[in-house]
């Protein structure tokens, strides 16, 4: 769990730290949009943007019982968050496993990628894709519903 905050309260710690010197530098508007920036990072970088994860038994057991595909996810990584952003409201339908929550979800990703923790891992109709292009994985979801 204190992996999944350290890059964004990071982020928010550099952040208060760069707004607080420009303010002292007599810069309050720059103070803001360097603050502003900062936190946006944070909440991009944050578990807050995926939606809620649930255990890699319980994803494959949806999943076997709805046919939609099981991504295994962990915070702060740009593939993983371009995935999401690819997928619009449709993330949704998605079952997501953070792995640094899960341990059985990590050690299906290594399973998967020949002992990596390589992200995102979509596993479709129990086949593993590591990394694979959003259009392809929009694509399953039509065909899954």
């Amino acid at each position: 769990m204190k992996r999944a905050w350290f890059l964004p309260v990071l982020f928010l710690l550099c952040g208060s730290f760069l707004a607080t010197s420009q303010v002292l530098q007599g810069n309050p508007g720059g103070a803001a949009a360097e603050f502003l920036v900062f936190a946006l990072l944070a909440g991009v970088c944050s578990p807050l943007v995926f939606p809620r994860s649930i255990g890699a038994l319980e994803a494959q057991d949806r999943s076997a019982a709805d046919g939609r595909p099981i991504v295994f996810w962990r915070p702060g990584c740009t593939y993983c968050l371009r995935l999401r952003i690819r997928l619009g409201r449709r993330a949704r339908q998605v079952h997501w496993v953070d792995i640094w929550r899960d341990p059985a979800g990590a050690a299906a990703v290594r399973a998967a990628n020949n002992g990596n923790e390589t992200v995102p891992t979509v596993v479709v109709a129990g086949r593993p894709h590591t990394n694979p292009d959003p259009a392809w994985v929009r694509e399953q979801l039509s065909r899954s519903a």
